[in-house]
């Protein structure tokens, strides 16, 4: 885990996964490297990006860039959890995110551990479900908490104080 500064955010990066792939042309095969990358402030800030090269740290750096270029804002409660229970969907791959009392920790699988950590999420239960590609994983657990919404940005849709609401 290495620490990086994009706009004022104090970024660390996560490598997810590292592919080594090849395709096959005239004169033989030619290897190359696609790595996964996530980044995060762990203040609430997190993005995951994918770098393509014929080097793994040209991959890493070129996903590290990209991940910087898709960073969302996650808003987490006094918990350090998320406000309500939510279904993050990408392509065949789903993952549940379960709020969680303080002291729970963070219960998830490796790539979504990583983007949990990094969002700054310290209390969270989650459950992948479907397909276990990891890159459709961590995008799927990313546009989950992408959907969080806060008790005030539910009042405010609905003409309603925080108090009217949470009742």
């Amino acid at each position: 885990m290495s620490r990086i500064d994009a706009g004022g955010l104090d970024l660390k990066d996560k490598v997810v996964a590292i592919n080594r792939v090849t395709k096959v042309v005239k004169g033989g095969r030619t290897l190359s490297f696609a790595a996964i990358v996530v980044v995060g402030d762990g203040a609430g800030h997190v993005g995951v990006g994918l770098g393509k090269a014929a080097e793994t740290s040209e991959a890493i750096r070129k996903g590290r860039e990209d991940a910087k270029k898709n960073l969302v804002f996650v808003s987490r409660n006094e918990n350090d959890s998320v406000h309500h229970d939510v279904l993050g969907l990408f392509g065949a791959s789903s993952v549940l995110i379960k709020r969680a009392k303080e002291g729970t920790g963070v219960i998830a699988g490796g790539p979504v551990r990583a983007v949990m950590e990094l969002a700054g999420i310290r209390n969270i239960t989650t459950k992948s479900i479907g397909s276990n590609n990891k890159r459709n994983v961590v995008n799927a657990a990313i546009e989950g908490l992408r959907t969080i919404r806060t008790p005030e940005d539910v009042a405010r849709a609905r003409g309603k104080s925080v108090e009217e609401i949470l009742g």
